[in-house]
């Protein structure tokens, strides 16, 4: 079901892409898509790494102050507000990629340079 969707998601993308890049060149608009495709995998991919990177390290965090409550508790509290800094900085990483993402997307601040390099200009 999940992948279903992951490729209508992909196959919707892409034609929205097509009719963004229309031009009168063929070959223009066909390098255009191709650099932009080329962005929308890199960020797709940036934030899908950095959201199991951080999922596996919350993981392993919230398991680690679970036993330790579990061996001593007593000290519930310091190890609560530990926890809690600790996944706060590990979900500031996710939040990182996603911004990265969406400058990628959005921003796009090379697409001078790469314009350039592929001849659009």
């Amino acid at each position: 079901m999940v992948r279903k969707v992951v490729v209508l998601t992909l196959i919707a993308l892409l034609s929205m892409v097509a009719v963004a890049f229309a031009e009168a060149n063929p070959q223009v608009a066909a390098a255009g898509l191709n650099v932009y495709f080329g962005v929308v995998l890199a960020a797709g991919l940036a934030i899908g790494i950095a959201a199991l990177g951080t999922g596996i390290g919350q993981g392993l965090g919230l398991r680690g102050a679970v036993e330790g409550v579990a061996r001593n508790p007593e000290a519930s509290g310091k190890i609560t507000v530990t926890m809690l800094i600790g996944l706060a900085m590990i979900e500031s990483l996710a939040i990182y990629a996603l911004v990265v993402s969406l400058i990628l997307l959005y921003a796009y601040p090379m697409a001078a340079p790469i314009a350039k390099f592929v001849g659009l200009q």
